[in-house]
């Protein structure tokens, strides 16, 4: 297991070696794919990584919750939450 999360840098350069390209182009693509999928996330849509994952958004409705500092009740409102499902060959490549 790592130790460290792998950093945007280091992505960069992984994505970089892998294609044979430079750091400029690898970043610019890591930043057209996370404006893409935050713009289509934000808009109500999901997206499919083939092989990682689906990345959509869910929506929850107004609920009660409990502060607990002081154990009053109190009315949420309802919000939007981020969710991602993990792909089956992801799970099976990490398991077996």
């Amino acid at each position: 297991m790592a130790s460290k999360p792998m950093t945007k840098t280091a992505l960069v350069a992984a994505i970089a070696d892998e294609l044979g390209s430079d750091k400029k182009s690898a970043g610019a693509a890591l930043d057209a794919i996370t404006a893409i999928i935050t713009k289509e996330v934000s808009a109500g849509g999901a997206v499919t990584l083939p092989g990682v994952g689906k990345i959509y958004c869910r929506e929850r409705p107004e609920r009660m919750v409990r502060n607990p500092a002081t154990g009053d009740q109190i009315k949420k409102e309802a919000d939007k939450v981020v969710k991602m499902t993990i792909a089956k060959a992801l799970k099976d490549s990490v398991n077996g």
